[in-house]
């Protein structure tokens, strides 16, 4: 059997590579459906908490974000005279293929749980959150 961080790894690249491929059809580069996912949760966030939840540095965020503006998905603005920071929403447009992104998700996640139990999708999930605390607290 391979390793545990191979496995890890490998199923993050096939699962990027499967909503990726959509993704593309729908007009989205790499690093925006999470972002969007993120905002559809969280909108009105700054972009140094959308860098860190999304696992992106703050400059690769920057020019993300920038493109994401330029097709219209978001809006960045200035809140209560608050000039370093630059809070994020989704506009009319974004939301709309927000909505695409998650059914692109749900119909991936359906796909890679496809024959597996409840109770094994549930410790599935825990087992994958104990690794990111046991990971992120070793740092």
């Amino acid at each position: 059997m391979e390793t545990l961080h191979y496995l890890l790894m490998k199923s993050h690249s096939v699962m990027q590579r499967h909503i990726f491929t959509e993704a593309q059809k729908i007009g989205l580069t790499s690093g925006q459906p999470k972002i969007l996912d993120y905002l559809h949760k969280h909108e009105g966030s700054d972009q140094k908490t959308i860098a860190t939840y999304c696992e992106i540095e703050p400059a690769t965020l920057g020019s993300i974000l920038l493109r994401m503006e330029h097709k219209g998905l978001i809006e960045r603005r200035q809140e209560n005279g608050n000039r370093r920071s630059l809070f994020v929403y989704l506009t009319e447009n974004g939301k709309e293929v927000c909505e695409k992104i998650h059914d692109i998700f749900s119909q991936k996640d359906e796909q890679a749980i496809e024959g597996l139990t409840a109770v094994e999708i549930e410790n599935l999930k825990k087992t994958l959150t104990k690794i990111c605390e046991n990971l992120d607290g070793k740092e």
